[in-house]
């Protein structure tokens, strides 16, 4: 049996394999009106496609806890009823295809209005249904991104509640996993970076109170999320700056805090807060930070990143280098990976009756 193939269970949700979709925004809601941020057709074939092939775990995309909490106008959202109706159009296909359905929660921070990719991604205004971001600190991404407002200690407290209440949105749509986003230069993690962290109060200066903002997330979540499923948070394990950034041991020590507050799995990504640095990608380039979380923790972890061969998940699973692996890209281009990869390995996936003369 393919170690990628066999079951994986945290609380009381089993996973069919360890193969996973990472949340990867489609920019394809509605940007105004009742149908703002509301899922359509496109998200319904783009997520039940990589179900019907075979993947055990789709983690929706980033989606927004607040319509300011969005990347762009195009997002996806979930602070309201008619998101969460249109969602479980998804979660109902993916749960009939035997896949869990999991989605993230985010706020953008001072990465928010935005334009869509293949528009070339800039800043938009009101012009375009933008909006102002806001962010720790009066301090902007790069030269192209606005100076955002920096958040008050009453405005921190509602974004808390605001991820609250979209897990509550969440259970009702039928996910059951949810995962925080605190990665890719997004609002959490720019909490808990002194690279976009310069706040002097109880959220900024010390590790303690820029990891504070990120904890007071995880609590107000799991208070309202049920003890038997699932909490995933989404890291940037390292910012690739020389120094003045998040590193890899405070990762390690921001895991075991997480654990301690009810995390049940570590996604474990770099980069994002930081413009102008240099990445080093190739093949499985993330996975040893996803490594050395598990080998100095226990906590779970799943790796990503340039991870698109079945030896290659295969050998990192085997490894005990992760528990899962989450394929993005290769998922895009090959929405049946998984049941590709189970021919390849011997390992056994669920495949629909429909396509039953294709195996």
């Amino acid at each position: 049996m393919s170690a990628l193939f066999e079951p994986y269970t945290l609380r009381d949700v089993t996973i069919p394999n360890r193969v996973w979709m990472p949340p990867m925004c489609q920019y394809s809601a509605a940007p105004e009106g009742p149908e703002t941020g509301v899922p359509g057709d496109w998200h319904f074939a783009h997520y039940a496609a990589r179900a019907a092939g075979g993947t055990g775990l789709i983690i929706v995309e980033a989606t927004g806890v607040s319509p300011e909490g969005r990347i762009s106008p195009q997002d996806l959202g979930i602070w309201n009823d008619r998101q969460v109706e249109a969602f479980r159009r998804i979660t109902r296909f993916l749960v009939s295809q035997g896949t869990v359905p999991a989605i993230q929660l985010a706020h953008a921070g001072r990465k928010a209005s935005t334009g869509q990719p293949w528009k070339g991604g800039a800043p938009v205004g009101p012009e375009a249904y933008g909006w102002r971001p806001v962010a720790p600190s009066a301090v902007a991404f790069d030269e192209r991104h606005p100076v955002p407002s920096e958040l008050t200690v009453a405005q921190i407290q509602e974004v808390v509640g605001q991820f609250a209440d979209a897990a509550r949105r969440a259970l009702a749509a039928g996910f059951e996993i949810v995962e925080i986003h605190g990665a890719h230069g997004y609002l959490i993690n720019e909490f808990l970076s002194p690279h976009s962290n310069h706040r002097t109060d109880a959220y900024g200066g010390s590790y303690e109170n820029r990891t504070r903002f990120a904890l007071e997330v995880v609590d107000a979540v799991r208070e309202v999320w049920p003890d038997d499923k699932p909490l995933f948070f989404r890291i940037s394990a390292t910012e690739w700056l020389e120094e003045g950034g998040w590193t890899a041991d405070d990762t390690v020590r921001l895991a075991r805090g997480l654990q301690a507050h009810g995390v049940d799995l570590l996604d474990v990504s770099t980069g994002g807060n930081a413009s102008g640095v240099h990445i080093p990608t190739g093949p499985c380039y993330q996975v040893p930070f996803a490594a050395r979380v598990k080998a100095e923790t226990s906590l779970p972890v799943a790796a990503v990143g340039l991870i698109t061969e079945p030896e290659q998940a295969e050998k990192i699973i085997t490894n005990g280098e992760a528990d899962a692996v989450l394929l993005g890209r290769e998922l895009l281009r090959n929405p049946s990976w998984a049941r590709h990869a189970a021919r390849e390995l011997g390992g056994e996936v669920r495949v629909p009756e429909q396509y039953h003369r294709s195996v």
